[in-house]
């Protein structure tokens, strides 16, 4: 796919949601932190439906220790995966007040430092709660890079590093929004709903579907 091609289709994404946002609730970079932590295979309404009781009771790293891992599990178990990731939390909130001043760190050493936070994870708080220019590839974006040509590598890595480089500064900060919500409703994974899509003309899928 050529740059011109690239740039109307991150144009007309643009233009379509001028200001993507998550769709974790989260009113902080620690509430964040956690959602995105909780949100490894697991859906977002599902996150969202366990931080709205989580949230209101504890929404700091010392108020999570003080609550304690039990009750954090109790909170969060309607989750795939949730004693591990109790645990993570629980760990990750330990290290928050130790050797951060319980403040979430905007750096990616110290947030992939940080029990079950990986290079996904750090990308999307620095990214989403910092403003940095970075790119977070899940299946979703993995699936939409490679479907439509856009940014294609063997893996989310090399799919990352695909979209640094090829998309222009000016779309980078909210590309990975627009493409993770592409992929969640119209580029979807069984039958994507090439018929009501954006950018189908621009896209280089050859399946396309009605």
């Amino acid at each position: 796919m050529n740059k011109e091609k690239r740039h109307q289709i991150l144009t007309r994404l643009r233009d379509n949601n001028p200001h993507p946002e998550t769709e974790l609730e989260y009113s902080s970079p620690f509430e964040l932190l956690v959602a995105v932590t909780l949100s490894a295979q697991a859906t977002d309404v599902g996150v969202n439906k366990a931080t709205r009781k989580l949230f209101p009771v504890a929404n700091t790293p010392q108020a999570i220790l003080d609550i304690g891992h039990d009750t954090l599990r109790d909170y969060i178990k309607t989750i795939g995966l949730f004693n591990s990731k109790a645990a993570n939390v629980y760990k990750m909130c330990q290290i928050l007040v130790d050797e951060h001043n319980s403040i979430v760190p905007e750096n990616r050493e110290a947030l992939e430092a940080l029990p079950g936070v990986g290079r996904k994870t750090a990308n999307v708080v620095l990214n989403t709660a910092f403003g940095w220019p970075t790119i977070a590839v899940d299946t979703h974006i993995d699936r939409v890079s490679n479907r439509t040509k856009f940014a294609m590598g063997k893996n989310v890595v090399e799919v990352e590093k695909k979209l640094l480089k090829v998309v222009p500064a000016e779309f980078k900060v909210d590309v990975h929004h627009w493409l993770i919500l592409h992929g969640r409703y119209t580029c979807t994974a069984r039958k994507p709903k090439c018929g009501s899509c954006i950018i189908e003309d621009l896209c280089e899928f050859k399946e396309k579907t009605e």
